[in-house]
């Protein structure tokens, strides 16, 4: 059981680390063009369009509305899309507490006390620059680690980087996005309805009755409820990408049917398929059952977590966050003095850069050096700090969060707070990088 929690984590880790670090390629060319865009002549167009209406009606009903109210594109983008983002996050959070680096407390303790330190002092940094409202409503912006943009730098060193450094890196990252979905969910509730949050708990007791008690392992089954508590959550007054988080932990993480019975239904329909004297380009209907069979065991071999967390990341990695980012990171550098640069920028900038970094670094330091945790094989101090600068690399969550503080309500301070991300993540990226690329041994060297 251990060799097969092993082998199954191993094949996670790889392709969860392909797609994450190939869309951070994608994220940042996106960024970049969004920049561009927002501060051409096409972007009274680009605003235009983000403000088209949206709409996904059934007579009166429409799905993409907001008590009453039909959903703009970019509210569509920020309030429905990033659900999907958040429920992918979250069925890989379950995956990293059942298989993977978060699995036990021993081997979950380092990366969660990194990632506090790398939440905390980020948070005293900007609360010293900015200290009142409305400045000090995005306390929360430079607390998250971007997993696709840091594990997208950390691959352009190719195999110098150690396996453990890796893994390191995106356990305390995953940790980040959980604490980014607490502060979601506490500080970004308005006008709650009570109602509508019962109902949708009535939904996820149901959907967790479902897996463990009925062993139900449609996946349209829970697609289906899933897009019912999103909805309740979006009517709420609970930000509807908390909902995303929340079904994904209902999702059953058993295959329907165990590997040594899939084995074992495999052969048979091996053995037994129908051979005839002659090819022929057209099945016969006994070598089409068969291969239905062969078909239909492979289907339930593979866990309904395990299948939609793999057919999301090409998704979420290619589409979701390049639109959410493109749609987001446009900052618009007109105006003078503080409308561009202004307390929050630094606020936000500083606690990226800095702040994620001692935070990280000296908590995983402590913990080291008071015997709490053990430093992981192939980590040392000096790539510690190398990835400790990485965790600096704050966007997708970062960018969410700025926009929920505000988003409609303080344009001039979220363009500031856009631009203190765009800053520190990439002085974040750069120095982490060079430093990294200096102390890592040339390949072939021990």
């Amino acid at each position: 059981m251990h060799n097969f929690k092993k082998k199954y984590f191993d094949y996670s880790f790889q392709s969860f680390l392909k797609h994450h670090v190939n869309g951070g390629m994608v994220l940042m060319a996106v960024a970049v063009m969004a920049m561009i865009v927002a501060n051409s002549p096409l972007n009274n167009a680009y605003l235009s369009i983000l403000n088209y209406p949206v709409s996904f009606q059934i007579g009166d009903f429409n799905l993409f509305s907001h008590h009453g109210e039909p959903m703009t594109l970019l509210t569509f983008i920020n309030d429905a899309l990033m659900a999907i983002f958040f429920f992918s996050v979250g069925l890989e959070i379950k995956r990293e507490v059942l298989v993977g680096e978060l699995s036990s407390v021993r081997q979950a303790l380092l990366p969660i006390i990194a990632a506090c330190g790398g939440m905390i002092v980020p948070v005293i940094i900007y609360f010293f620059i900015v200290p009142e409202a409305p400045g000090c409503n995005g306390i929360a912006t430079p607390m998250a680690t971007d997993i696709a943009f840091s594990l997208g730098v950390l691959s352009l060193l190719g195999k110098r980087v150690p396996l453990s450094l890796k893994i390191f890196l995106t356990a305390f990252a995953v940790v980040d996005d959980i604490g980014g979905i607490i502060v979601i969910a506490l500080f970004y509730a308005t006008n709650l309805e009570l109602g509508y949050l019962f109902a949708a708990a009535a939904i996820l007791v149901f959907m967790l009755f479902a897996n463990n008690k009925l062993y139900i392992v449609n996946k349209g089954f829970y697609y289906f409820f899933g897009v019912a508590v999103w909805y309740l959550f979006l009517q709420s007054g609970v930000h509807s990408t908390v909902a995303g988080v929340l079904v994904a932990f209902t999702i059953p993480a058993k295959p329907h049917i165990k590997i040594g019975r899939y084995i074992e239904r495999i052969r048979e329909n091996i053995n037994s398929f129908p051979v005839l004297d002659k090819d022929s380009i057209i099945l016969e209907q006994d070598q089409l059952e068969r291969l239905k069979c062969i078909e239909s065991a492979s289907d339930h071999v593979i866990s309904p977590l395990q299948s939609m967390e793999d057919a999301l990341q090409g998704v979420v990695n290619y589409f979701i966050m390049p639109l959410f980012a493109f749609a987001n990171a446009g900052i618009v550098l007109i105006g003078g003095g503080s409308e561009i640069v202004g307390d929050v920028t630094f606020a936000v900038a500083l606690g990226l850069l800095f702040g994620k970094f001692i935070g990280i670094f000296t908590f995983t330091w402590f913990t080291i050096k008071l015997k709490i945790a053990n430093m992981p094989e192939g980590m040392c101090w000096k790539n510690l700090a190398g990835v400790s600068m990485l965790g600096g690399i704050g966007f997708t969550v970062a960018l969410f969060i700025a926009t929920l503080s505000f988003g409609g309500k303080e344009p001039i301070l979220l363009n500031q707070a856009k631009l203190g991300i765009i800053c520190g993540t990439i002085l974040s990226g750069i120095v982490g990088y060079l430093y990294l690329n200096k102390i890592l041994p040339e390949e072939g060297e021990n």
